[in-house]
């Protein structure tokens, strides 16, 4: 009879040992899932802030580029005043994605690439004396649209995963 009560105690212990494990597994890999969600989202959020950016940019470099062209070429005022109007929409549509740039990503290299970035896409402002000052500042500001790109994509791209890695391949000690 003893033995059998103690074999019963023991299975209960068991059980309740077994359940209080498998859910702590189970909400070890809730936990997971959640951390997981949430860099994939964070990720997706910085890669959209860096893509808005990097067309803002473009889309302003672009207007200001015509803008100081029509000036060279002398065109009527009223063309050269849409043209400042669109340079002002697009230079307004720079500032919403930089803020959340600056938001969601603390890396100070993608920060100063952008930051440099938007300051030589501003500058085109004030080259409209030459044909060549204003098509080297376009230059300028392609070339830092480009290290910005870059740049980003390092910080985006991710870690190489150790699981992934051949050791075959890997260089001998």
């Amino acid at each position: 009879m003893l033995a059998t009560l103690i074999t019963a105690a023991l299975t209960i212990v068991a059980t309740l040992l077994g359940a209080i494990v498998s859910g702590r597994f189970a909400e070890r890999a809730a936990e997971r899932s959640v951390r997981v969600s949430h860099g994939e989202a964070i990720r997706r959020d910085r890669l959209e802030a860096v893509t808005a950016l990097a067309c803002a940019a473009s889309d302003h470099r672009t207007a200001m580029w015509r803008r100081g062209d029509a000036v060279l070429k002398g065109v009527g005022p009223e063309r050269i005043e849409t043209l400042r109007g669109e340079s002002h929409m697009t230079r307004s549509a720079v500032t919403r994605p930089l803020v959340a740039l600056r938001v969601l990503i603390e890396d100070q290299a993608v920060r100063a690439a952008a930051d440099y970035m938007v300051t030589l896409t501003y500058a085109i402002r004030n080259a409209y004396a030459t044909t060549e000052d204003l098509t080297a500042a376009r230059d300028a500001a392609k070339n830092a649209h480009d290290t910005f790109v870059n740049t980003a994509a390092r910080y985006l791209s991710p870690a190489p995963s150790t699981a992934n890695r051949n050791p075959e391949q890997e260089p001998t000690r």
